[in-house]
């Protein structure tokens, strides 16, 4: 009699409430990506600080058993940050400022290859390509101008938005401890400790990406720049540091700063040297993909490779590079708070019992 009153079967109607779960959820996600979108000023810090907060945690940690206050410890922690990474822009700069022309006469005389063995244009042209670019640079030199002004304002934006994520970056470093007093008071009546624990999990997650990626970044980078100074390749040591930044951005970035490494072995040194630092680059790849990520992150950040392009993908739609650095993290964090919350509902607890070897 029971089963009657039910117009709906029960595999139906469990897919019908799964179905208004996954509405609501996406509804929910949609609206928040909105949100960061609209204050993407604000946001943008705030997440960019949490990174930068994962990555310094075990240093500020470690000031902090050397008997330092909390403040001291924070304040001398992200100022090592800025002289790491200012460094390391610096020598990357210098390096791809050193051999620019280097690059430009490669990649003029591999068009020209191009061209006189597979007839794909005439003997002059790539001359005429470089040509006719410097007309249409003097043509819109006034449009050229106001791009200057604009790329100007673009780098004030960045340069803000630095300051303030090395603000909030020591203030989180500083009031790490009062973490878990704020999730207890912000949460809902009685979900405090789901809360804490969700919040947790997130930071373990986005903390062991981090760490792990910053371990195998510094793999790659000693291993491509001593194979590169091995091979007398220019730059080597800014090509390195190219690799260790972009090993950031998972897959994209390795590509990227391999490519420039191949490039500029091509311009200064020639086919078969080039060929030798693709090899070298290759391996390392080989190392990172089949070797470093099973064994270091395997435990942190368990995301599919197909989960990380998607990631990449939206980030980058959303907003552009800054999205794609921080796409990976975020993405992490969701799987680990989905993660907990599937092991504190899904079982049953009369069946959670030891765990069987």
């Amino acid at each position: 009699m029971e089963t009657s009153r039910h117009l709906l079967p029960e595999a139906a109607r469990r897919t019908a409430a799964w179905c208004v779960v996954v509405l609501l959820v996406s509804g929910v996600v949609a609206v928040a990506v909105w949100l960061c979108i609209i204050f993407k000023t604000a946001v943008t810090p705030v997440l960019l600080a949490l990174l930068g907060t994962a990555l310094l945690g075990p240093v500020h940690r470690w000031l902090i058993r050397m008997k330092l206050k909390r403040s001291i410890a924070a304040a001398l922690t992200c100022v090592a940050l800025v002289a790491v990474v200012g460094g390391a822009g610096y020598v990357v700069v210098t390096a791809l400022l050193d051999t620019g022309d280097q690059i430009v006469a490669s990649l003029k005389q591999a068009g020209q290859w191009v061209a006189d063995h597979f007839g794909v244009a005439g003997g002059d042209g790539v001359t005429n390509l470089a040509d006719n670019a410097k007309q249409l640079l003097a043509k819109f030199g006034a449009g050229a101008a106001s791009g200057v002004l604009e790329g100007l304002s673009l780098i004030g934006s960045l340069l803000a938005t630095s300051v303030l994520a090395l603000l909030l970056t020591f203030f989180f470093l500083k009031d790490s401890d009062r973490a878990v007093g704020l999730a207890h008071t912000l949460a809902p009546r009685g979900a405090g400790d789901v809360v804490e624990a969700m919040a947790r999990r997130a930071f373990e997650a986005v903390e062991g990406f981090m760490r792990g990626t910053t371990f195998i970044a510094f793999i790659d980078a000693v291993c491509i720049t001593v194979g590169l100074l091995i091979l007398r390749v220019p730059g080597a040591l800014g090509l390195g540091a190219l690799v260790f930044i972009g090993a950031y951005i998972p897959y994209l970035g390795a590509f990227v700063s391999g490519a420039v490494a191949v490039l500029v072995a091509l311009a200064d040194r020639g086919f078969g040297t080039a060929l030798w630092t693709l090899g070298i680059v290759l391996a390392v790849q080989q190392l990172e993909g089949h070797i470093l990520q099973p064994v270091i992150q395997s435990r942190t950040v368990q995301m599919h490779p197909a989960m990380i392009m998607i990631a990449l993908t939206a980030g980058a739609s959303v907003a552009g590079l800054v999205g794609m650095l921080l796409s990976v993290p975020v993405a992490a964090a969701g799987f680990a708070v989905v993660g907990e919350l599937r092991d504190r509902y899904s079982a049953d607890p009369e069946d959670v019992g030891p765990v069987a070897e």
